[in-house]
């Protein structure tokens, strides 16, 4: 159909002090960014809810604990993640990316339906526990966890899922579609604002775990409670499900049309097709210095932050043995985490226009080394912290879960602020090939691949010196080193970012 004439200029691009409300909402800048806001805000509304469901699913389940999230990294998301690449690839290639996006993202809603429906409430007779038994009797002790991840296999599936939909449909799909229709200076704008609306769902979906949660507390058959609690959370992330793809579709047919919003030669380039092989793809990211230090900046998150929760989670469950009193802690954590987020997102906006990218980009690996020092000391010797758990009437422990949980809290909420509207701005000025293929490159591999490393690395100390407590002096030194690294890639991309910025 043949669009009507364009306005003048200054009647699409008024002045912000010349707006009224009806200017403001009648905008082409308001008509992209408020459904790109919504479509962020569910997604995050629905990560807060699995991530918190995974982790008691797994950290609770019979003959289980934390020390099973290192080998379900290794050995269920990574395989996961690069069969996800290679389908991906594939699915790229044959389909346009808004049916990639309607189709990737109905499937995950389908499987969280069924495993909340028809899975867990059969587990009783899926679940291998005769045979992880046996298993059991003949295998040394410390092969516990990895034969819990066989044992509770539809608690593992549902682990993978759950950190699929952070690095495929956060990461991958809403980015990916965010870089192809919002320009660099636009993205300087509305990227760090994007989270202000989106961490808005991390308080409420952590409300909405805690409110589910406390729903079962007491009940004569926990188990029975935990099952209809389940409904009611994949209950709530379908609804939010179905909400992102309305948000999605009125996108493509009202804005992405529109071309006051999306200017068409910026469309036409990321319509492109790259029919490269995954081998040939890897090589030509591989000679690609900028893809390489952004795949170490994500890489370094992974293993910095895998290092750091896993001991946390350890002594979180030591003092939350009861799933219910453990998931209630995790909703008031997503709480806390969306609440200091908001506060970072208005700093990060200022932090990204007054120094820059390669300032804003170091505040998370900073933040983490920091933290870290703090926590790290608290395990290894709580002796010295004694007198200042006296003065405030708690245990050892639950200021090591408290300090714990403020140093995840500290970097998640830099992560959104910072770390990831840093990331996706780094994206904008390369080429198709490089936005597409790369971006699932580093985004869905490059994550777990960390994730990985890190358990990789835990997992060898566990089994060499016996238990999580022991390797926890060589953990913390291990978490220095990939920090330097990180921010050693993060300083020579601010380099290549601003470079390729000059000469666009």
């Amino acid at each position: 159909p043949l669009s009507a004439p364009a306005a003048p200029p200054a009647a699409v691009e008024p002045e912000p002090q010349q707006r009224g409300l009806k200017a403001i909402l009648a905008s082409p800048e308001t008509k992209k960014v408020v459904p790109l806001a919504l479509i962020f805000f569910c997604i995050l509304f629905n990560y807060t809810i699995l991530r918190d469901t995974k982790d008691v699913l797994v950290v609770t389940a019979p003959k289980s604990g934390a020390e099973i999230i290192p080998f379900l990294k290794t050995y269920v998301n990574l395989p996961g993640a690069i069969a996800f690449t290679v389908l991906y690839g594939s699915l790229s290639n044959r389909f346009s990316q808004p049916q990639v996006f309607r189709g990737v993202v109905s499937t995950f809603l389908g499987f969280f339906a069924a495993f909340a429906w028809l899975l867990y409430p059969n587990i009783g007779s899926l679940h291998p526990h005769g045979l992880a038994d046996a298993a059991q009797k003949i295998l040394p002790g410390s092969f516990q966890a990895p034969i819990a991840v066989i044992r509770n296999w539809t608690f593992s599936l549902f682990y993978l899922a759950a950190e699929l939909w952070g690095s495929v449909v956060a990461s991958l799909l809403f980015w990916g579609f965010a870089n192809s229709v919002v320009s660099v200076n636009e993205a300087k704008k509305y990227y760090p604002l994007f989270g202000l609306f989106a961490n808005v769902a991390l308080v409420f979906s952590g409300q909405f775990v805690r409110i589910v949660s406390k729903l079962r507390a007491g009940a004569a058959d926990p188990a029975a409670a935990w099952g209809l609690s389940l409904k009611l959370l994949m209950g709530g992330v379908v609804a939010s499900g179905g909400v992102l793809l309305g948000a999605y579709e009125y996108m493509q047919r009202q804005v992405v049309t529109d071309p006051r919003c999306v200017d068409p030669s910026t469309l036409k380039k990321s319509k492109t097709k790259t029919k490269m092989s995954m081998r040939d793809s890897a090589k030509y990211l591989a000679q690609s210095k900028y893809i390489r230090d952004l795949a170490t900046l994500v890489i370094g998150y992974g293993m910095a932050i895998n290092i750091v929760e896993v001991t946390w989670k350890a002594n979180l469950k030591r003092r939350f043995p009861d799933p219910a009193a453990y998931s209630a802690f995790m909703g008031a954590f997503s709480s806390t985490t969306g609440g200091v987020t908001l506060f970072m997102m208005l700093a990060g906006q200022r932090i990204l226009k007054k120094f820059g990218w390669g300032v804003a980009a170091a505040v998370t690996p900073v933040t983490l080394l920091a933290t870290g020092c703090v926590f790290f000391s608290l395990v290894l010797k709580p002796g010295v912290w004694a007198p200042l758990c006296g003065a405030l009437g708690t245990t050892p422990l639950m200021l090591a879960v408290l300090v714990g949980a403020a140093q995840n809290i500290a970097s998640k909420s830099t992560k959104y602020a910072l770390f990831d509207p840093c990331k996706e701005m780094a994206y904008i000025p390369l080429d198709a090939e490089q936005k597409t293929k790369g971006k699932a490159a580093v985004d869905v591999i490059g994550n777990p691949l960390g994730k990985s490393g890190g358990a990789l690395v835990q997992q060898m100390l566990i089994l060499s010196l016996g238990s999580l407590a022991a390797c926890t002096p060589y953990l913390a030194t291990i978490l220095f080193g990939v920090i330097f690294l990180w921010l050693r890639a993060a300083r020579s991309l601010a380099g290549q970012f601003e470079a390729k910025m000059a000469s666009e």
